[in-house]
């Protein structure tokens, strides 16, 4: 890792994608869930939103595997809106990716209904009041829901995306059962499930789903993925390096 000037940020470089990710140097920062997150979603020459985007690795990473996609990315936290707009500018992406500041719950005033073909997130998995809380400032408003649950998630997701349009997560196995609740409720169907282990003996440690809206397919579930021999390797950052 590199400190940048400011002595509170670090600087890396991932190589796959050639991509300079600058990060806070402590609270939330990015894992390997976005990356694997963004194997996972299809490719696509239309519109491309992300919920709470953190320093904004997905839209970063977007905007290298589909070049023709327009992307929009929300953030609430304001450290981590600024760290997002420079990694956006410094990129060279400014054009391609446009970051709004605000809670997803206020999509509606900046966006209309059905205006992406794909909307992305990494939502937060723990229910308010439940698991260790982190003294690292900004981390338990990425772990643990705060001001938009998972039903918000869902709910924000099916307006923002067209029909016949797709919604991709990553998530954590314990609410697998909820989401697909919610889901159904919603009338959105799963059509992709994928169950990320970090190698062939250890339990699941999140899932991949890609869900439907409009459209009406059985459920595929995919293969699962092992960690260790994903493009990403063991290491967590996989494929990074100081930047320079």
């Amino acid at each position: 890792m590199l400190l940048t000037g400011n002595n509170e940020e670090t600087a890396d470089y991932l190589r796959a994608f050639d991509l300079k990710i600058v990060q806070p140097k402590t609270g939330y920062r990015f894992s390997l869930d976005p990356l694997l997150l963004c194997d996972f979603a299809p490719a696509t020459t239309g519109s491309i939103l992300d919920l709470g985007t953190g320093c904004g690795i997905i839209p970063l990473v977007m905007a290298r595997r589909s070049p023709a996609a327009a992307i929009a990315a929300v953030e609430l936290q304001p450290r981590l809106v600024e760290i997002a707009a420079r990694n956006i500018a410094d990129n060279g992406l400014t054009g391609r990716v446009t970051l709004l500041a605000a809670d997803i719950l206020e999509l509606a005033d900046h966006y209309p209904a059905n205006s992406f073909d794909l909307v992305m997130g990494n939502p937060p998995y723990r229910q308010a009041g439940t698991g260790k809380t982190s003294p690292r400032s900004g981390r338990d408003l990425a772990r643990h829901e705060s001001s938009a649950t998972l039903a918000d998630f869902l709910l924000v997701a099916k307006k923002m995306v067209k029909s016949s349009g797709s919604i991709c997560y990553i998530y954590h196995p314990e609410r697998l059962a909820e989401l697909l609740s919610r889901a159904l409720e919603l009338r959105l169907s799963p059509a992709r499930l994928q169950m990320v282990h970090g190698n062939a003996s250890l339990p699941a440690r999140m899932f991949l789903i890609e869900l439907f809206k409009g459209r009406r397919v059985s459920l595929e579930v995919l293969p699962p993925l092992l960690v260790q021999d994903s493009m990403y390797g063991a290491h967590q950052h996989a494929g990074t390096k100081k930047a320079p």
